[in-house]
């Protein structure tokens, strides 16, 4: 049975959802294997970072930011311009994992928020053929080269 408190509550409100934002694109910035997504986003993702903390916050249950801010997120359109396809999304889906997997939240949490995440992203899909060649990021692959990455 589903819990009737909010992802965004049970994640840790904002302070925690911020810190997940910023793992998410610590890892994207740093790892070798989402290289792929990190170029369809600018070089400073300062901005990348602000927009998905407070689309995150409406979409998790917590106060609606993004729409106060800026309307109807309208996901769709606003991600038209990127051919999203299965690697693309893939690669977005293994930041998002990575950063679910450093919180200190009960796994049923995690598993509700990548749930959420990984449906979002499936509907942000605007093309049927991958877009490069390598496979689809492994997550647990991926969080291995980051702490590689920063073990070194």
């Amino acid at each position: 049975m589903a819990s009737t408190v909010s992802i965004y509550s049970r994640l840790g409100g904002e302070p925690a959802l911020r810190r997940y934002v910023q793992l998410l694109y610590d890892f994207m910035d740093e790892s070798p294997e989402v290289s792929h997504i990190r170029k369809m986003h600018p070089a400073d993702l300062c901005h990348a970072r602000d927009r998905l903390f407070m689309f995150l916050s409406g979409m998790l249950g917590g106060p609606p930011l993004y729409m106060q801010a800026f309307g109807h997120p309208r996901l769709r359109r606003r991600h038209m311009h990127f051919e999203i396809g299965e690697v693309e999304r893939d690669q977005w889906l293994a930041c998002a994992q990575y950063a679910a997997e450093q919180l200190d939240v009960a796994a049923q949490t995690r598993d509700d928020l990548m749930r959420e995440l990984s449906a979002m992203a499936d509907h942000l899909r605007n093309k049927d053929t991958t877009s490069v060649s390598p496979e689809p990021c492994n997550s647990a692959r991926a969080m291995a080269m980051s702490r590689d990455h920063h073990s070194s």
